[in-house]
């Protein structure tokens, strides 16, 4: 006997992913979602959020991992079924779809939502992955985790835009923000660097790069662990090595959206994000549709990738109705 054929099978998961397969399967879709394994940590960058305050519902605040497991655990209460393992190869020529699990399953789906995310790039030092994953210092994102750090000085890495708007967006909560940059001159446009340039709480650390975190116990709650309280600078001219204190680091070098599955097949823009047709999460190949970081090079919230993830599954659902002969 053949393969079930799906109605609608969600690779990746976070809240993009959770909310579609939630919005599928009410819609007894009976949705099959592949939430990925290691390196794709199933829940996305939420999975290294210590504290979302920023997430309705929560007027407490809730752990990232948290969230994500209640998500997790919605989807499964209305009937998904949910793969902990990552897809390997799609065969978009066909209808249905066939997918290629890592396990070698194929599976085939009428629709497909894509919700595979976008991972934050890190410097690539020691600490910096275990420090952002406790909320100790180091964070990816100033419009999440910016309000923890009111009253420190702060340090902001990267060249671009988006990291003069965190620079600016963290002059809020700081008593000085510094930007560092290895080189001397800026990707940004003209306007964000003379907004930069004219704030006053604004220091540049120009042609320097981040060689090392600086950490000191203390004590949260009934626990003590490891905590960022300065940087040290390499001079990208001579070498040269400074300490600046930083109660708080945040990283913004740009995202990776996670397309390679997708290469060749669906399109993208020039940063690899998948495109979308205005006002739907529906991509280049019918029948396929794309939520979440993975197509969001803007906004990369929690509750924008959950209301997309909603966009999604609707509009796969309306697809299966339109194509149900």
């Amino acid at each position: 006997m053949a393969d079930p054929v799906h109605n609608v099978i969600i690779i990746g998961s976070g809240p993009a992913g959770w909310t579609a397969a939630v919005y599928t399967a009410r819609a007894n879709l009976a949705p099959v979602v592949f939430e990925g394994a290691s390196p794709n940590i199933p829940g996305g960058q939420l999975m290294w959020t210590s504290e979302v305050e920023n997430f309705p519902g929560f007027p407490e605040g809730v752990k990232g991992p948290e969230l994500m497991e209640r998500c997790k655990k919605q989807a499964e209460r209305f009937g998904s079924t949910i793969y902990s393992e990552n897809v390997e190869k799609i065969d978009f020529s066909k209808r249905p779809f066939e997918l290629t699990s890592e396990s070698g399953e194929v599976h085939r789906a009428r629709a497909l939502i894509i919700a595979t995310g976008a991972n934050a790039k890190l410097l690539g030092i020691p600490h910096e992955k275990d420090l952002m994953n406790q909320g100790a210092g180091v964070s990816a994102c100033a419009t999440c985790d910016g309000a923890f750090y009111k009253g420190e000085e702060l340090v902001v890495v990267g060249g671009g835009d988006s990291a003069i708007e965190e620079a600016l967006f963290l002059t809020r909560f700081a008593t000085k923000v510094t930007l560092v940059h290895r080189r001397d001159a800026f990707r940004a446009s003209r306007i964000m660097e003379d907004r930069l340039k004219s704030n006053p709480k604004i220091a540049l650390a120009l042609n320097a790069q981040v060689c090392e975190l600086v950490t000191e116990k203390k004590k949260v709650g009934p626990f003590e662990k490891d905590w960022l309280v300065g940087v040290k600078l390499k001079s990208t001219k001579d070498g040269s090595v400074t300490s600046l204190k930083a109660g708080g680091l945040f990283v913004a070098i740009g995202h990776a959206p996670n397309t390679s599955l997708f290469t060749g097949a669906l399109e993208m823009d020039d940063k690899g994000y998948l495109v979308t047709k205005a006002k739907s999460s529906r991509t280049s190949i019918e029948g396929v549709f794309a939520c979440g970081d993975v197509q969001d090079s803007h906004y990369r919230q929690a509750i924008t990738a959950a209301g997309s993830g909603c966009m999604a599954a609707i509009d796969a659902e309306r697809w299966l109705g339109e194509h149900s002969s």
